[in-house]
């Protein structure tokens, strides 16, 4: 059992409150001077069935979820629809109990709601108790909450318990419900809350769990992945979004449609995902920072207007949430296996610019770059995330935060400099020029004295009227594709890959996205125990960081790709841009719906080390490098 951390998991149904509780003890455990990371899990379906979140809490910088937990909380699921072992869903009310233990620690803590639980349900739970030294504390929270209001407050009887068990204060849990509620619900709570926290207490207590101590520099704040791009795009001057609900997109989206009424924006929501996207690209045409998004069935359907933003290049940010496909697959469980998709779909030999941030920090960092990017280059920016960075929080300084606005909408004309630019015969404003600095041909919006042009998804001339002759294709392809030379000069300079580890390591480990903090946990533990590793984060897809890839591959012997795919996508797409290095290379995929723990990495890396050949015992799987 390790004592400078604790990892909390409270289960119960969906619909029980799980997701609510957790935000607030995770925002307790941050104001009494920790680092959180959030880890949430929840089924697919609309209504029922078992769900957990974790919090790992801790001093000092977290960037993963640990390798299993310390602390279950066990509430039931009270929304079980046929608590029979024999029902499709098996035995619903006691998942929370029974489907968690595998992960516990030896020396664990379990509390559980023995109102609604019966450990008999829980096969061989005893014995294994016995066996990992659990320390077991049964108690009626739902009794205890029905005593002073309503069953719905066991949750507050749950974290009461969960404090006065690892001599946690109350403090910032009750000043948490203060802000949250008033009035006889708050009373009620609060009588909760002491209740179970003074019958724990009095209860003999023979584990040796405490709560973490630990003090921040500065005000801290609890954020996802999500709230970075929804924050970024607020600051970079976005106004309008469309969308189209799809989890795990929703949750940019919905704190955007927030965001929004309060900085005179507007956000739709229209009938599918082809129209959020058209609408967001006739937003950016008409002078507007627009964006659109969706996960990965829904981003299908803006195959047609990502290619209708790209001929008429327009700026435009879309978002894109991967989930566990193909189809419907499992929308609620992380996946990395809509890389390819997002980089090649469309019409013809298309072109955009795509980031694949790794922690809510290089959210925010990225969405405004890609804003900036769009804007400035007339070009499609994608941001590509994953269930696990859409909904996981972790704490960030409210400082980081504090950024100048940026509304700029690039190379737009004003009125009199109009006057000055080129016009056809006819007086039309040649919006396509061929010869054009960095390939960036000025625009302006419509409404413009002497700014008309056609904006075609056809080949055009500059004025925008279809064209098919064979020197205009050729030239206006070329000037397209001239910016995705300065684009990759300008995000060289603003160096968002990261690397980390034993410099003069031989081994390397290559991610990218949210399994970066992971790799990055993982190559500490290795450094550690004496084994000498090195790891690359790669942010940049597209234009791709070809000669940071390269210089990092050339400078180890073996190198590991690490990636929630089954077909090897980011490897694949290392291979082909860097070339060369396909003997180098070996994969670590994981694809069952959860994401990397520190230890799978670990693992993976010393059989590597020891001369491969064998599979990891974990649910992972090694592929080697080209010739082994």
């Amino acid at each position: 059992m390790t004592d400078d951390e604790l990892i909390w998991r409270v289960a119960g149904g969906s619909g029980d409150g799980i997701d609510s509780t957790s935000q607030n003890f995770a925002k307790a455990l941050m104001r009494s001077g920790l680092d959180v990371f959030t880890h949430r899990h929840y089924p697919s379906r609309i209504r029922g069935g078992h769900t957990y979140v974790e919090i790992r809490a801790k001093d000092g910088n977290v960037t993963s979820r640990g390798d299993g937990y310390n602390f279950l909380l066990a509430l039931g699921d009270s929304f079980a629809r046929n608590p029979s072992e024999h029902a499709v869903y098996g035995d619903e009310e006691v998942k929370p109990l029974s489907e968690n233990l595998d992960d516990l620690r030896e020396g664990g803590i379990i509390v559980y709601d023995e109102g609604l639980l019966d450990v008999e349900d829980v096969p061989n739970f005893e014995e294994r108790v016995e066996e990992n030294n659990w320390h077991v504390y049964p108690l009626d929270l739902r009794a205890l909450a029905k005593e002073h209001g309503r069953e719905v407050m066991r949750n507050t009887a749950g974290v009461g318990a969960t404090a006065a068990l690892v001599d946690m204060d109350l403090e910032h849990i009750e000043d948490l419900m203060s802000d949250a509620m008033g009035g006889e619900i708050l009373e009620q709570n609060l009588e909760v809350l002491h209740d179970a926290y003074e019958q724990v207490n009095a209860m003999d207590q023979s584990h040796d769990l405490t709560v973490p101590t630990g003090e921040h520099d500065e005000e801290q704040v609890l954020v996802s992945g999500s709230h970075g791009i929804a924050y970024a795009a607020i600051d970079a001057g976005c106004r309008f979004i469309a969308g189209y609900p799809m989890t795990p997109w929703t949750d940019a989206y919905t704190i955007m449609t927030n965001l929004l009424p309060d900085m005179g924006g507007i956000s739709e929501q229209v009938e599918d995902e082809l129209a959020a996207a058209a609408m967001a690209v006739g937003a950016s045409h008409a002078g507007a920072k627009a964006m659109s998004g969706s996960s990965g069935g829904g981003f299908s359907l803006m195959s047609e207007p990502l290619g209708l933003a790209e001929m008429t290049e327009t700026p435009l940010v879309l978002l894109e949430a991967m989930r566990a496909g193909p189809s419907t697959g499992m929308p609620t469980k992380p996946e990395q296996a809509d890389l390819e998709h997002i980089l090649y779909t469309s019409q013809g030999d298309s072109h955009r610019v795509a980031f694949g941030p790794s922690d809510p920090k290089e959210c925010y960092e990225q969405t405004r770059t890609a804003f900036e990017i769009a804007w400035e280059y007339q070009i499609p920016a994608i941001v590509v995330y994953d269930q696990k960075l859409s909904g996981e929080y972790r704490n960030v300084d409210a400082s980081f935060f504090d950024r100048e606005p940026n509304p700029s909408l690039g190379k737009t004309l004003t009125e009199a400099e109009i006057e000055e630019a080129a016009h056809d015969a006819t007086g039309k404003f040649e919006r396509y020029q061929h010869d054009v600095e960095d390939g960036v041909s000025p625009r302006t919006v419509p409404g413009q004295k002497g700014g008309r042009y056609l904006a075609s998804g056809n080949e055009h001339w500059p004025t925008g009227h279809i064209a098919e002759d064979p020197d205009n294709r050729t030239a206006q392809v070329e000037r397209r594709l001239e910016k995705l030379d300065a684009i990759h000069e300008d995000l060289e300079d603003r160096d968002q890959q990261v690397v980390y580890g034993d410099e003069d390591a031989d081994f390397g480990l290559i991610a990218w996205g949210s399994q970066q903090g992971t790799v990055e946990e993982a190559v500490a533990r290795l450094n550690d125990n004496g084994n000498s590793v090195k790891a690359l984060g790669v942010s940049d897809l597209s234009p791709f960081p070809v000669e940071e890839v390269r210089a990092f591959v050339d400078s180890v012997d073996e190198a590991i790709v690490v990636e929630m795919s089954s077909t090897k996508q980011f490897r694949g797409l290392i291979q082909k841009e860097v070339g060369g290095v396909a003997t180098k290379l070996s994969s670590l995929l994981k694809y069952n719906g959860n994401p990397f723990e520190p230890a799978e990495i670990v693992e993976a890396v010393e059989i590597e080390q020891n001369g491969g050949g064998e599979q990891p015992t974990a649910q992972t799987t090694l592929e080697p490098a080209a010739g082994d």
